[in-house]
C-alpha cells in the first residue's frame, strides 16, 4: 500500500473567537483537501480571563461540531433541551442538520485545553434532526498499537477496535495519538477519504520523506492507503482525522454552512423570525 505523501504543513494562527475566547486556528476555510472538514480550533490556556467568556448562545446549520477536551470543563446547553458538563477526555459530538442554537461556556478552570472540529454535512443530510452527543472519556478506548504508541479511538477503528461514535454520514476516523520517543505509526488512511493530522505535542516527521511537523501545526495528506508518522527525540501526540469528502459547493456564513448562498440566507431570515428551530 502506498503511504501518502505530505500536500503542505500550515502553522496554526492565533485569533479570537465567541464572547472573547483566544485560541489557535489550524483551518478555518474550505479546501478541496481537506473536505469535508471545515475548521478546527485548538484552545488552551492557563489563564481563565482567555476562555471564560465563551460561546454563548448562538445557531448552527448543516454541520456537525465535534469538541474534544484535554483539559478543563466546559457547560453546555441547546434548543434540544440538552444540558452537560465535559470534562478531560470528554467528546461532545454534536450534529446541528437543520437547525440547533445552544451555547458551550468553560469553567473558570485552569488549565483549559482542547480542539473544536466542524465537519460539513452532505446536501442530502444538511436538513436532518439534530442531535447531541456526550462521549464519556470512560468509554473512549485506549489502543496499544505498537511499540511506543497509544492511540485513543474517538470514531474509526484501530486494530479491530472501534470507538464509540458511529452512524456518521461523512464516515469520519477521529484519532488521538501519542509517539514515545522515535516510536512509529502505520495507519491505514484508505483511497477516496481525505486525512490530515494536528501535532499539539512534541514533534514528527510525515511520509516516506520524513516531512517534520512541530506543535502546532497542521499537515495535509495526498493520496495513498495509508499514514505513516515517526516520532523526534521528544515523543509526539497528534490528532489523525480522516473523511470521506463530499464533493459539494459551500455556502458558508459564520455559524452555518449551506450548499448556496439562497439557503444561507433563508436560514439567517428563518434565525431572526423565530422560525429556525423546527
Amino acid at each position: 500500500m502506498p503511504i501518502r505523501p505530505v500536500l503542505w504543513v500550515k502553522e496554526s494562527q492565533p485569533t479570537i473567537e465567541g464572547a472573547g475566547v483566544h485560541l489557535h486556528r489550524a483551518f478555518g476555510e474550505p479546501n478541496a483537501a481537506l473536505d469535508p472538514f471545515l475548521l478546527l480550533d485548538d484552545f488552551g490556556s492557563d489563564d481563565p480571563a482567555d476562555y471564560v467568556a465563551g460561546f454563548p448562545w448562538h445557531p448552527h446549520r448543516g454541520i456537525e461540531t465535534i469538541t474534544y477536551l484535554l483539559a478543563g470543563q466546559v457547560d453546555h446547553g441547546d434548543s434540544l433541551g440538552n444540558k452537560g458538563v465535559i470534562g478531560p477526555g470528554d467528546v461532545q459530538w454534536m450534529t446541528a442538520g437543520g437547525g440547533i442554537i445552544h451555547q458551550e461556556m468553560p469553567k473558570a478552570i485552569a488549565p483549559m485545553r482542547g480542539f473544536q472540529l466542524w465537519a460539513n454535512l452532505p446536501a442530502a443530510h444538511k436538513m436532518m434532526r439534530p442531535r447531541y452527543r456526550d462521549v464519556a472519556a470512560a468509554t473512549i478506548p485506549l489502543v496499544e498499537a505498537g511499540a511506543g504508541v497509544q492511540v485513543r479511538v474517538v470514531c474509526g477503528d484501530v486494530g479491530g477496535v472501534r470507538g464509540p461514535v458511529t452512524d456518521i454520514v461523512t464516515d469520519p476516523e477521529y484519532l488521538d495519538v501519542r509517539l514515545a520517543a522515535d516510536a512509529v505509526f502505520e495507519h491505514p488512511l484508505p483511497a477516496g477519504k481525505n486525512g490530515f493530522a494536528y501535532v499539539f505535542e512534541g514533534g514528527a516527521s510525515f511520509g516516506d520523506d520524513g516531512t517534520k511537523a512541530e506543535r502546532g501545526r497542521l499537515v495535509v495528506f495526498g493520496d495513498g492507503d495509508r499514514a505513516r508518522i515517526a516520532a523526534g527525540a521528544k515523543g509526539a501526540r497528534f490528532l489523525l482525522v480522516s473523511g470521506r469528502p463530499l464533493k459539494e459547493p459551500v455556502a458558508w456564513g459564520g455559524p452555518i454552512v449551506m450548499n448556496t448562498r439562497e439557503e444561507l440566507m433563508q436560514a439567517f431570515e428563518e434565525y431572526r423570525n423565530g422560525t429556525f428551530i423546527r
